[in-house]
């Protein structure tokens, strides 16, 4: 009988850990990892797969989605709210073009308080949110030209639209994965296609990765792709069903000995509850204070380096 809950997540780490293929990286540090893993997570009863076995930062990833949302592709709102887990790219990009050695706090503080400076340096490309609300479509303009879309076409919107006029669609897909812009990107979308499908009055869920950082960026993930079914099943006025993950190359960081170890060390505690106490109008009015977790009882947090 496969592991359900928290425990698959931990067998899978500890498989990666303990037998996954020894490959180097694009960030030169290497890692330990396995191809094509598949677990589900049950949202009926209100919970939502927010690891235990280490404290989670599910504010911060709560803020992290409400910004996707927005379409945003610039750092200095999650700056401007504490989050800093989009820093270490734009900030390795100014030290390399620009020799300084400013620190991350140095940074962030520049970035709040000048605009122009957060526009050239925040800016992470048509990252995550960008593709969501605004995929690229272009026009015509006469003379055999096309001109780009200001607005694009927003993916979101699209599929609360499907989902309500059409639930029985084999189309309610969305991605970030654009070919044609990934090279303008401080890093292509990880978690980048989501697909949902409608049964009985409940709303269930595919996350498909290409890769997947097991000590660091699944906690995350998953997390965001479960509070981002609540929402559309609230929009939508259905039920939720459950969360289906798929992870191409599965990977622990060979850096990350100590969180692994200390990991699977610890015994994994009852998934928390998620409320939504607000229901916006649409998808994209939604604040961080309509989401409130309960129940949390998490192990303490264990501190492991981001490659970039």
């Amino acid at each position: 009988m496969k592991p359900s809950g928290e425990a698959q997540y931990l067998d899978l780490m500890r498989r990666a850990w303990e037998s996954g293929a020894q490959r180097g990286d694009r960030t030169g540090t290497g890692t330990r990892a396995l191809f094509g893993e598949t677990m589900r997570f049950d949202l009926s009863d209100g919970t939502v797969p927010l690891l235990t076995t280490k404290r989670v930062f599910w504010k911060s990833a709560v803020r992290e989605l409400i910004w996707f949302l927005s379409g945003d592709r610039n750092i200095r709102r999650l700056v401007a709210d504490g989050v800093h887990i989009w820093t270490d790219w734009p900030l390795a990009h100014y030290r390399r073009e620009t020799g300084e050695a400013i620190s991350r706090d140095e940074f962030e503080a520049r970035i709040i308080a000048d605009a122009d400076f957060a526009a050239r340096w925040g800016d992470l490309g048509p990252v995550y949110g960008a593709q969501w609300r605004h995929w690229p479509r272009y026009m015509p303009a006469g003379d055999g030209l096309y001109a780009r879309d200001a607005q694009g076409i927003d993916q979101i919107a699209a599929l609360v639209h499907g989902l309500r006029q059409s639930p029985e669609s084999r189309r309610h897909i969305f991605t970030g994965w654009n070919v044609a812009e990934l090279d303008s990107m401080a890093l292509p979308p990880c978690h980048m296609t989501y697909q949902y499908f409608v049964n009985d009055g409940r709303l269930s869920g595919i996350l498909y990765q290409r890769s997947c950082d097991l000590g660091l960026g699944f906690a995350f993930n998953i997390f965001e792709a479960a509070v981002l079914l609540r929402m559309l099943s609230q929009q939508c006025d259905l039920l939720p069903g459950e969360i289906v993950w798929m992870g191409a190359d599965c990977h622990v960081y060979s850096n990350h000995e100590h969180l692994v170890t200390e990991q699977l060390s610890r015994e994994p505690r009852a998934f928390p509850r998620l409320d939504i106490v607000r229901r916006p109008d649409d998808m994209f009015g939604y604040r961080f204070e309509d989401f409130v977790v309960t129940g949390y009882d998490p192990h303490p947090h264990i501190a492991a380096p981001v490659a970039v």
